[in-house]
């Protein structure tokens, strides 16, 4: 959320509007605020032409159900007086992102009060998302719940989401279809390219002793609870345990990102020679690492299908490499990757939680360049057609103008 939000803040900077962010101070996904920054105070700072006020908020160290919501909540009330001095300066757009739901109540205060639009975007649908991994309960807790999450997101203006099944979700919570927005997540496709020579090799193979000839399978984001990262250990361990009767090419896993699965990935991954990890890469070096890959991993838990889109397909995408994505049919993230057509897959889509189909797909390109060139090839081309950020933004800020200018 941040990534993007920060992206789009950006943007619209660039392209002549006045934007102030009221957020946090950083602290994901490592769980534990940056140097430089604190929890218990509000601080403010210019970035990129953009006007960030900081509110304190509580960070727990070992996140679960229970402490997310204090945690959550902290930043709703300590953001309360910022937001509320924000009417001075009248707005034509209040922005709120879910996660957190709880920040919608004041945004919405915010945008009356101030005669601006309200607009929820909905990167997660936490509170499904929340019940459906077990980090709330309750069959009456979740109907009331859910009540109030419909009732609240019916007094936005635009409701706007990343996927179409996103969207109809939207529908089925009782938003009105006039209020919503398809904003899909987007790349830079300069920044995130396809490279295919270096001078000499790849520099995160060379860091890692990598030789020349063997395939990479990279995984490359968030290690949260929604990634279903159990999985990727149980492939790597699978693999290891064929490497002594295997003939293909050699294989290695690496893994790069923080955040709360990390240590327990780590754990699972022990002693196992053909896994690599590295820590969250500074954004210049995404490209770099993006495209050190010849296989992507993208593991996701079958509980939270549709109700999240992975935001690292993106890059993934653009660096022109083919994915393996669990999945099941009919998900958005099951017909983005496997396509209309064999000129649009971008990878294989396999069962979630199923380690062995997992490792079987990976098989299937560890062997066939050929294949794996014609996936990553679709991948390229459709986040060029569908992805770009200026194409996306600029949509996002007409309908913005549009949604302004329009009587209540």
């Amino acid at each position: 959320m941040g990534k993007y939000t920060g992206e789009m803040a950006a943007w619209l900077v660039s392209h002549g509007h006045e934007v102030r962010v009221v957020t946090a101070p950083p602290y994901y996904p490592a769980w534990a605020v940056s140097v430089g920054y604190s929890a218990r105070t509000w601080s403010t700072e210019k970035t990129m032409g953009v006007d960030v006020w900081r509110c304190p908020l509580w960070v727990p160290a070992k996140p679960g159900g229970a402490s997310r919501l204090v945690h959550l909540a902290s930043f709703a009330l300590s953001s309360v007086p910022v937001m509320l001095r924000q009417i001075f300066w009248r707005p034509d757009v209040v922005w709120v992102v879910e996660p957190a739901l709880f920040c919608a109540p004041c945004a919405v205060v915010v945008a009356r009060l101030s005669g601006a639009k309200a607009w929820l975007h909905i990167q997660d649908f936490e509170v499904d998302a929340a019940f459906s991994m077990g980090l709330l309960r309750g069959k009456r807790i979740r109907e009331v719940v859910e009540r109030c999450e419909s009732w609240l997101m019916r007094r936005f203006d635009v409701v706007s989401t990343i996927s179409s099944r996103m969207l109809d979700l939207l529908l089925a919570k009782g938003v009105p279809a006039r209020h919503t927005f398809l904003a899909p997540n987007w790349v830079d496709i300069a920044a995130i390219r396809p490279k295919t020579k270096y001078v000499g090799d790849n520099p995160y193979r060379v860091l890692l002793g990598l030789p020349t000839d063997c395939v990479v399978a990279l995984y490359s984001g968030n290690m949260g609870g929604k990634q279903g990262l159990e999985i990727l250990a149980e492939v790597a361990r699978l693999h290891a345990t064929d490497l002594a009767k295997s003939d293909s090419r050699p294989l290695v896993f690496v893994f790069c990102g923080d955040g709360a699965g990390k240590s327990a990935l780590q754990l699972a991954c022990t002693g196992l020679i053909n896994v690599f990890f590295l820590p969250l890469q500074p954004l210049d070096r995404l490209n770099d690492l993006l495209v050190m890959a010849d296989i992507h991993l993208l593991p996701q838990r079958a509980d939270a299908a549709d109700l999240v889109m992975p935001s690292k397909l993106t890059g993934i995408l653009a660096s022109g490499k083919p994915v393996i994505a669990t999945a099941h049919a009919g998900t958005e993230l099951s017909r983005v990757v496997a396509g209309s057509g064999p000129d649009t897959q971008c990878g294989l889509v396999v069962q979630p939680e199923n380690a062995a189909a997992m490792l079987a797909a990976i098989k299937v390109l560890l062997n066939d360049e050929v294949l794996r060139n014609r996936l990553g090839v679709a991948a390229r081309a459709y986040a060029e057609q569908y992805l770009h950020i200026d194409m996306v933004l600029t949509k996002l800020a007409q309908h913005m103008q549009l949604v302004q200018t329009a009587k209540d």
